[in-house]
C-alpha cells in the first residue's frame, strides 16, 4: 500500500480529466453494468503511468469519439476494486498501468503494461483512438 499523500496527485490527474474513482468491487460491478462504453484505467505509481499512460489516456479523450464512462482504480492502493477490475479483464494477466475498454460490460480492447512501456503518450492516445473509432 502506498501512502495517500504520494498517490493523491496521481489520482487527481485522472479525476480532473473526468474519471470516476472506483474503490470497491461493487463500484466496479456497477460501473461495468452501464450501457455503452466504459474505460477503466488501472493507475499506478510507476514511471510509465506518469510518463505515458495517464497523459496518453487523457489526450485520447480530446478526439472525436470517446467512451461514455471514464473510471479508474489504483493498483497498490485500491486493492478490492483493482482485484475486481482485473477479474473483468481476464484472459489478460494483471498489469499496471493498464487500460481497458468495455462495451456493454464486455471487454473489447486492452492495453497492458508491455503495450505502454517504451511508447509515447501520443502512441497510446492513437491506439485508444482506434479502439474508440471501432467501439464508441
Amino acid at each position: 500500500m502506498y501512502p495517500e499523500e504520494l498517490v493523491k496527485p496521481m489520482r487527481q490527474e485522472l479525476v480532473s480529466a473526468g474519471f470516476q474513482e472506483l474503490y470497491s468491487a461493487k463500484d466496479v460491478e456497477e460501473a461495468l453494468k452501464k450501457q455503452g462504453t466504459t474505460l477503466v484505467m488501472v493507475n499506478s505509481v510507476c514511471g510509465c503511468a506518469a510518463g505515458t499512460a495517464r497523459p496518453g489516456t487523457i489526450a485520447s479523450l480530446a478526439l472525436d469519439k470517446s467512451p461514455d464512462h471514464l473510471t479508474t482504480v489504483f493498483a497498490g492502493v485500491d486493492v478490492e476494486s483493482t482485484q475486481k477490475a482485473r477479474e473483468m479483464m481476464v484472459p489478460f494477466p494483471p498489469s499496471s498501468p493498464s487500460i481497458a475498454l468495455f462495451k456493454d460490460g464486455q471487454l473489447v480492447h486492452m492495453l497492458e503494461r508491455h503495450h505502454i512501456e517504451g511508447r509515447s503518450a501520443e502512441m497510446i492516445a492513437a491506439n485508444l483512438a482506434g479502439a474508440y473509432e471501432e467501439y464508441c
